[in-house]
């Protein structure tokens, strides 16, 4: 950069003129230009500097609006070729110049070379060559320069230049237009195509004024989307700027000010327009953002055509930084973790059409209101009846639409949430209630941004903030626009349809409707419902779509732990495991759809019955879970068998409510020995258990072996790394895969589903997992399973049947898993058959056979075989089975079970 420009010689002139130097900021005319210094701690120092002894035409004015009846003055013929002529050889460039004159009023008169020193271009001469500008009349040529200048224009009149050509340069007098009728009609009519023009003047960093050609518009652009920091206009006329008003202003203007740009209108803004300004070296809006000196505003970056999120985005990078008017900028959530800035959680319960309560994966849970939206709400005082209590999820138009929509959408599905702030806790006013400090972000799933789905469909609106806002959505951009399509489309809280009405009957403790409604729900078989609460374990309230009304509905066949209640004058503690109990039935049913089978009712007037998810029942899995016993009432019911069974597996467990419990002895007949049957076990790491039933091991002689090549592998993985999504599987193909552990494994590519699902199996250790082709890569070939083969081998347990029910097989598969997986076993190979080797496998400690262990659990049958020399074993296995039986049996008659009557219990 050249040097500042320097202060002046005396309203006399110097004896000898002094060379100055500065970059041209701006051209007035054909013969006056703004010099301005290099940039110290803000805004460098300008002057105004007019050519010695020459004259360019005066350059159009329009008339000052404090004088109504003044004219227009247009522009002298060839006066603005002259200016053109200057601005695309001057701007921006360094020149150096001398004052001759100055007169009494300041102004300064001299001669301005282009570049460092005297020897550059003399200005005045190429204007005065090229017939754009002439002597000043009356001057001698009595100096060389003064000589220079007459040759010049002899040389002009001579060529015919300029205003020496035929004519009187009519055709060099704009027609400009200072306001335009129907700006809207105008910035429609460019279809945002590129409009070339030149920027005249810069109001402030982000107000322009321009020049569009061809046509001769004079326009204010105002940028979409941003605003700088701007001049205060005081009461005596004087400008007060805000901080880094002058800054941001000097940026746009060394940047653009008399360059040639295009410019996108994209609106308008009463006789405004709102558009980009294109440059061969940059967007200004963007680079006016990024280097702190503007922020987004709200209501004009909806018109930005080049990508709203470009903006944020350099907005954000300036923030980050505390660039300038960010200077004291603390992020929303400057003060949480980055692990409690981005999480994924699991969704338990939608409370209203804006929040959400979320499980960690620390197993907390956690309420997140959804960024910057507002739920439906009631319009105006009278518009509730006053006897009547508000019932919010109906009286509300859509909020029941909204809450839906969340619950269909989300219950039970993990989320991703990022916090956008934190909205602190608020005290209550006459007119507002106390807020609790709230955490709100922005939750997706499956890409999907819930908040912008939810306004997208009018079922919430977008909240309104001060520009100088900062608590907002990181989406804010999206939840805007979606808004306005809903209220273009006339969705929901839009639509000028009538308001959907819930009429919903609540049923909950009004004995006289209960009964009335009993044998209805009696002779429906299961009703489809969704769970509205629970109060306890067995206790819920329940939402029947078809029938339109609220029932508290009481589970059937079970004894749970009662609660905590308050009566009067006392709090009654509750039973052990009661809260547990509470948990879970929250976790597994709280606003789920469910079926309900309605049995009777209690003097309260709630309704009794069975409650079905996903197939499974209720009360069974409460029992199972040992967080209910069985209550002898349920006898009579079809679900008898189940819940015995269900408790009796939880008793063998003692945990929970059984915890105390105390096992019958079981005499077990002697097995007679027989003839010694040959065993060779080998010792075995059992690696994976399979759902059914099967298992992998790895040969411990081998270990050493796997564990060498998994060291070296990595190894050579770390530094070859595959580029990522580099590799395209295919069926059958050997790979490495990425496992959850962040380690590469040795895998098989079992299917393709698509680039994002590919189902993996791990040769190495037998389990499979489904993953995105950009965790696998190609398997080096030192690795492959020539230098050693796969080390995972499936087995399959001799001498027991897998149960055919899939809750008595899973309990089987739960039991080996805590058994055996990741131990060390003893294997020895009793059959071959088409699908794998049956091996039986003892404990490498204990000795003990694992599928006799199975037998004496209840958790299997035994498998009959009639080869002699397994009659020894499977008389064992047989004698461990009906010890098994007549221990159930003591507890209620099972023996159907075994008599193929039933399936095995699980």
């Amino acid at each position: 950069m050249a040097s500042s420009a320097q202060s002046g010689g005396s309203s006399g002139g110097p004896a000898v003129p002094t060379v100055q130097r500065g970059i041209v900021k701006m051209v007035l005319s054909g013969c006056a230009i703004i010099v301005r210094g290099q940039p110290r701690g803000g805004p460098p120092p300008e002057r105004q500097i007019n050519l010695s002894n020459i004259r360019a035409g005066n350059l159009a004015r329009r008339a000052a609006a404090t004088q109504p009846e003044a004219k227009d003055t247009p522009d002298e013929p060839w006066a603005f070729p002259a200016r053109e002529f200057l601005r695309k050889k001057l701007i921006g460039k360094e020149v150096c110049f001398t004052i001759e004159n100055k007169t009494p009023q300041g102004r300064e008169y001299g001669m301005i070379y282009l570049g460092k020193d005297t020897n550059g271009e003399n200005i005045a001469e190429s204007l005065v060559a090229e017939g754009l500008a002439t002597r000043r009349e009356g001057m001698r040529a009595n100096n060389p320069e003064q000589n220079r200048l007459s040759e010049c224009e002899e040389q002009a009149k001579a060529a015919k230049k300029g205003m020496w050509s035929e004519g009187n340069g009519s055709h060099t007098v704009r027609d400009l237009k200072y306001t335009i009728e129907n700006p809207r009609h105008f910035v429609d009519s460019h279809h945002q195509k590129p409009v070339n023009a030149i920027i005249e003047h810069v109001r402030d960093g982000s107000v322009v004024r321009a020049l569009l050609l061809p046509d001769y518009y004079l326009v204010t652009v105002m940028l979409s989307g941003i605003k700088c920091p701007t001049f205060r206009r005081e009461a005596d006329g004087s400008e007060t700027p805000e901080p880094f008003a002058a800054e941001a202003k000097f940026f746009t203007e060394s940047r653009l000010l008399q360059r040639d740009v295009q410019i996108i209108l994209e609106s308008c803004h009463n006789q405004n327009i709102l558009g980009t300004i294109l440059h061969p070296n940059g967007n200004i809006t963007e680079l006016l953002l990024k280097e702190g000196f503007a922020r987004c505003v709200d209501w004009s970056i909806a018109v930005y055509t080049r990508g709203a999120e470009k903006l944020r985005a350099a907005e954000r990078f300036a923030k980050e930084r505390r660039l300038r008017i960010w200077r004291d900028y603390v992020a929303p959530t400057a003060n949480l973790d980055q692990k409690d800035k981005q999480f994924v959680a699991k969704v338990m319960q939608v409370l209203n059409a804006d929040a959400i309560v979320v499980k960690l994966n620390s197993g907390d849970y956690k309420t997140i209101h959804l960024s910057s939206i507002r739920p439906p709400r009631l319009e105006g005082e009278n518009t509730q009846d006053k006897n009547k209590k508000l019932r919010p999820l109906y009286d509300i138009p859509y909020m029941f639409e909204a809450r839906e929509f969340l619950r269909k959408k989300l219950i039970g599905k993990k989320v991703n949430v990022t916090v956008d702030y934190i909205r602190p806790a608020s005290p209550a006013t006459e007119t507002v209630p106390a807020f609790s400090e709230r955490t709100c972000a922005t939750v997706t799933i499956g890409g999907i941004n819930i908040a912008e789905a939810l306004v997208s469909k009018g079922l919430a609106t977008v909240i309104r903030y001060r520009q100088d806002d900062d608590q907002r959505s990181s989406h804010y951009d999206e939840l805007l626009a979606a808004e306005a399509r809903a209220i273009k489309n006339g969705k929901g809280l839009h639509s000028k349809k009538e308001v959907p009405i819930h009429r919903v009957a609540d049923i909950s403790g009004d004995t006289q409707k209960a009964k009335q409604f009993l044998p209805f729900l009696q002779r429906a078989g299961r009703s489809e419902a969704v769970v509205e609460y629970v109060f306890s374990g067995s206790r819920l309230k329940l939402y029947l779509p078809k029938e339109t009304c609220l029932i508290t509905f009481l589970l059937a066949g079970i004894e749970c732990p009662r609660g905590a209640r308050n009566l009067p004058g006392l709090v009654q503690e509750g039973e052990p495991f009661s809260e547990e109990a509470t948990l879970f039935t929250k976790e597994l049913v709280l606003q789920r759809e469910v079926e309900v089978e309605v049995e009777s009712m209690d003097k309260a007037g709630n309704f009794i019955g069975w409650l079905h998810i996903d197939g499974a029942n209720l009360s069974v899995l409460l029992v199972e879970h040992a967080l209910s016993k069985v209550h002898f009432t349920a006898e009579r019911s079809s679900y008898y068998k189940s819940l015995l069974s269900a408790e009796e597996a939880a008793k063998q467990k003692k945990e929970k409510v059984w915890a105390h419990y105390e096992e019958q002895p079981v005499e077990v007949t002697p097995v007679l020995e027989e003839k010694e049957r040959s065993a060779s076990y080998k010792p075995v790491f059992v690696t994976e258990i399979t759902d059914d039933l099967h298992f992998y091991v790895q040969d411990v002689e081998t270990g050493t072996q796997l564990e060498k090549l998994m060291e070296n592998m990595r190894n050579d993985i770390a530094s070859h790394p595959p580029v990522e999504g580099s590799y395209a599987p295919r069926r059958g193909e050997f790979c490495i895969a990425k496992f959850v552990d962040g380690e590469w494994y040795r895998a098989r590519v079992e299917k393709v589903e698509s680039p994002a699902k590919v189902h993996v199996f791990y040769i190495d250790y037998g389990n499979r997992e489904i993953l995105p082709s950009t965790r696998l890569g190609t398997l080096p070939p030192a690795f492959s399973t020539r230098v050693l083969p796969a080390q995972a081998t499936e087995y399959a347990f001799a001498f027991i049947q897998v149960p055919q029910d899939e809750d008595a097989r899973t309990d089987a598969v739960d039991s080996v898993v805590r058994d055996i997986q990741n131990t060390q076993c003893l294997l020895n190979v009793e059959h071959l058959s088409a699908g794998c080797p049956h091996v039986t496998l003892q404990f490498a400690d204990s000795k003990g056979d694992v599928g006799l262990g199975l037998v004496k659990e209840g958790l299997v049958m035994v498998e009959v075989r009639k080869e002699k020399q397994f009659q020894k074993v499977i008389t064992e296995y047989l004698n461990a089975q009906e010890s098994a039986k007549s221990a159930r049996s003591e507890n209620g008659s099972l023996k159907e079970v075994f008599l193929g009557l039933a399936p095995w219990p699980s």
